[in-house]
């Protein structure tokens, strides 16, 4: 279980599982790659077996592209292109969409921005045109900018500072990387939100939202030779400019093992331990992908089996390691702990789970269980044309390149039980852990207005 799929998405707008998704794998003679004149790339699939489409646009920008002060700026940008063009006024985009039959929203990341239309195939020009327009033609109106920015910081409240766990989790990352920009959430905080300006965002609009920072997805019941002439006609009249370079900064190594205790009204005590790991671009990002499913991958799993079933000591338990990131991240383990129990065991329970890694190999049957549930996820995901352009946008935006998905198959099957050990044995290490404990503690006590009925 991915504690992301339920924690970490505080700014996407729908629940996401961005890179492996349970069909037939993309395969490079399916997908038909452009680049317009003005550098946006533009990757079709003809996919003819239900007359939909999925239109997605995809942004090389997000938390990661943002300074110290102003943390949230891509979110709150997202946001605001729903907020109207002069051809197409506040309320008019989505509206559009559901008055033909379809939906859309948007989603915001550490590494991208994307927004979609799901519609019927004879409707596909329609989202076409509506992404052009606001590509360039987006008019932040000041007013509009002040209302939307409460709804942000109501949505922060909601999804994040009253949620324990979640706070705990955007402290954890605060923790682990102290240059990075990982290191601020993507909702961006309080002080920020307050400081952010309409300014602010016009300048991150002109900088980011260029046809050379895009990648243009359709996926669906379409013809290409048809489709792209259409594409070529709305886009390629924007003009492109410079794109500011992505960040520079490089995460110093760990060197001491770090904690955060957080204590907050909860119900049960919550345990994390992040691991900062290498990213698609490193030969161990595969082994690392199976070591994450023989630990935490369903009822089956080592964590699952251990901490829940056998000791007891934990009510849920999973891990997260995503391998498609712009920059190296995090592979963290967690615990619900049991009411009763002590965090310090559950605590050393998941360290225990870690060292027989490191100390035996994972048997024939693991790690083929293993192989079995990566592929079955990527595979059975390829069903649906929005999961399909997901999948290729994501890998497209953070640098991977669309190829590297129907290449994925092949490196998770040439994983040895000896290639997890040794992954195990070389970032499992107590000195480069960053570890957070949710400590609950009671509710304040009600006042004697409040707990007493009015006579």
């Amino acid at each position: 279980m991915s504690l992301s799929r339920w924690i970490r998405t505080p700014l996407l707008v729908l629940p996401l599982v961005l890179f492996l998704w349970p069909g037939t794998p993309v395969q490079a003679s399916t997908v038909r790659e452009s680049i317009l004149a003005n550098g946006m790339k533009v990757l079709l699939v003809e996919v003819p077996k239900a007359p939909v489409v999925t239109v997605q646009i995809w942004y090389r920008v997000g938390s990661r592209n943002e300074v110290m002060g102003r943390a949230g700026l891509s979110h709150m940008l997202e946001h605001m292109m729903f907020k109207g063009t002069e051809r197409y006024p506040k309320g008019t985009f989505s509206r559009t969409i559901r008055k033909n039959g379809g939906n859309d929203n948007a989603f915001t990341s550490q590494d991208y921005t994307a927004y979609f239309e799901n519609l019927a195939a004879d409707r596909v020009e329609l989202g076409l045109e509506l992404e052009a327009d606001r590509l360039r033609g987006l008019l932040l109106d000041e007013k509009e900018f002040q209302l939307e920015r409460e709804v942000v910081k109501e949505e922060r409240r909601l999804r994040t500072e009253d949620d324990p766990q979640a706070f705990l989790v955007e402290s954890l990352f605060a923790q682990a990387f102290l240059m990075h920009p990982y290191h601020w959430p993507v909702i961006g905080w309080f002080p920020d939100l307050n400081a952010m300006t309409r300014e602010d965002l016009k300048r991150h609009y002109d900088s980011y939202y260029v046809p050379n920072n895009a990648t243009l997805l359709v996926v669906g019941d379409f013809k290409a030779d048809a489709l792209l002439p259409t594409i070529t006609r709305l886009f390629e009249p924007i003009p492109n400019k410079p794109v500011p370079p992505p960040p520079a900064v490089t995460e110093p190594e760990q060197r001491g093992e770090r904690r955060i205790i957080v204590k907050r009204e909860a119900q049960v005590p919550f345990v994390m331990a992040g691991y900062r790991m290498p990213n698609y671009t490193h030969e161990d990002s595969c082994p690392l992908t199976i070591l994450e499913s023989i630990l935490s991958n369903g009822k089956s799993s080592r964590l699952y089996r251990s901490l829940v079933y056998e000791q007891k000591i934990a009510l849920a338990v999973g891990g997260e390691y995503s391998l498609l990131q712009a920059d190296p991240e995090l592979f963290y383990l967690y615990a619900v702990v049991k009411p009763g129990q002590k965090v310090e065991r559950v605590e050393h329970a998941l360290y225990r789970e870690l060292a027989r890694l490191q100390a035996t190999l994972p048997t024939a049957q693991e790690l083929q269980r293993a192989k079995n549930q990566v592929e079955a996820s990527y595979i059975f995901g390829q069903d649906s044309n929005f999961r399909q352009a997901m999948l290729l946008g994501q890998a497209e935006t953070v640098g991977a390149g669309w190829r590297h998905v129907e290449q994925f198959l092949e490196r998770i099957q040439r994983v040895t039980a000896e290639d997890v050990q040794r992954v195990a044995r070389r970032y499992f290490v107590e000195e480069a852990r960053t570890v957070g404990i949710l400590i609950p503690t009671p509710p304040p006590p009600k006042s004697a207005a409040q707990g007493s009925p009015q006579s």
